[in-house]
């Protein structure tokens, strides 16, 4: 019987003992497991993230200028055109029969144009030979030998002659402007015979057809539309607290949703000046490196532009970083217990690294993940890793 409450006295004792254990490393009272890391001091490589969309910034509608007829389409969606290469023929309607007459009646003002030289040259002849005659019958009539009469009649018929040179004068200078005005209706006529011939502005591709022969469009209407391969760029949206840095000429990856195994290399080409007041986004457009032919428009991509490296900052994981009682800082290992402390985080990179400008000293020692959420004073146990859902 001894024996016996011996053993109970001993199993009872190996129950509170083993409960204790239990209640002192895996119950209320045990220590949380937390892995930990050490803020540092260094250089942080540092970029910004973005998804945008292919777009061309040399698109060009190819459309008339008057309502008009297409007669012809000459290309269709996909295809290559060189400068200068015919695309649309429009209806020329009476344009042909107008350039006919504008040149046969700048003919006729050529020859009117002759014509009035001709006859100022023999207005200008007789006015020679009548001023001439009157000045040797005036000294004659000085010296006596002819009639007050006959000086008067040579005088009439001096300035007679002169008369028919200024006009003969004017007729010529009206010929003239004549010729000039039909010289421009006709030109006027051969621009607009011009511009029923549609040509393509620069080497590019066709995107789109947007009207057949035999359609009426209007002044401005798109018949085609033509792009320049080489203009083609992603406009992307940058989160506005992380496009401070971002300047034209910086390098960037581009990665399009259709080709996803591979970063095309990028520059940023323009920081748009407008941002996005609702979305809290800024534009940026990062143009290929080299001409894509993988890139459509339209098509998807995600960006990532490299700016300048972070030098000598001190930094901890991002992960480290949280938000408590409305306070941003990061909860810190002391005497085997979790303190809050509350920090100024600047930049958090791509790589998962946050730079940290005030509040914390290289050395001191970070909780990066904890097994269940902290609080001030809590004590805290370090390890190498946790698993979720194993104690």
């Amino acid at each position: 019987m001894a024996k016996f409450q011996i053993r109970l006295i001993f199993m009872g004792v190996m129950v509170a003992v083993a409960f204790a254990w239990v209640f002192t490393t895996q119950g209320p009272l045990s220590a949380v497991k937390v892995t930990v890391t050490r803020a540092s001091t260094g250089d942080l490589p540092n970029a910004v993230f973005g998804v945008g969309s292919v777009e061309a910034r040399r698109n060009y509608s190819i459309a008339p200028l008057t309502v008009s007829r297409i007669a012809r389409v000459q290309v269709d969606q996909g295809d290559t055109v060189k400068a200068g290469q015919l695309l649309v023929e429009l209806d020329p309607v009476d344009l042909d029969a107008r350039a006919t007459s504008s040149q046969q009646a700048a003919e006729r003002a050529a020859d009117n144009i002759r014509v009035a030289e001709a006859q100022l040259a023999e207005a200008q002849s007789r006015a020679r030979t009548a001023t001439a005659s009157y000045a040797r019958l005036d000294g004659l009539r000085a010296g006596g030998y002819v009639s007050q009469e006959m000086l008067d009649a040579k005088l009439h018929d001096k300035n007679a002659a002169l008369s028919a040179e200024a006009a003969a004068t004017a007729a010529l200078h009206a010929a003239q402007l004549e010729h000039a005005r039909v010289n421009s209706d006709a030109h006027a006529v051969s621009r607009l015979r011009a511009q029923t011939r549609l040509l393509s502005p620069v080497d590019g591709i066709v995107t789109a057809r947007l009207a057949e022969p035999g359609t009426t469009v209007v002044a401005g209407q798109a018949i085609l539309q033509v792009v320049a391969p080489d203009s083609l760029w992603v406009k992307t949206r940058i989160e506005q607290k992380q496009a401070g840095l971002v300047r034209k000429g910086q390098g960037a990856d581009i990665v399009l949703r259709s080709q996803a195994q591979a970063a095309i290399p990028g520059i940023v080409q323009r920081v748009e000046l407008v941002s996005d007041a609702i979305t809290e986004e800024r534009m940026v457009d990062v143009a290929f490196a080299a001409p894509s032919k993988a890139a459509t428009i339209g098509d998807l991509a995600e960006v990532t532009i490299k700016l300048p490296l972070l030098k000598n900052v001190l930094s901890v994981p991002s992960a480290a970083v949280k938000l408590h009682d409305q306070q941003q800082g990061v909860w810190v290992v002391q005497a085997g217990r979790a303190q809050f402390r509350p920090v100024q985080a600047g930049i958090a990179t791509l790589a998962g690294q946050t730079q940290i400008l005030d509040g914390l000293a290289a050395g001191d020692e970070v909780i990066v993940y904890s097994q269940q959420p902290l609080s001030a004073g809590l004590k805290v146990k370090r390890v190498d890793a946790i698993v979720r859902g194993k104690p």
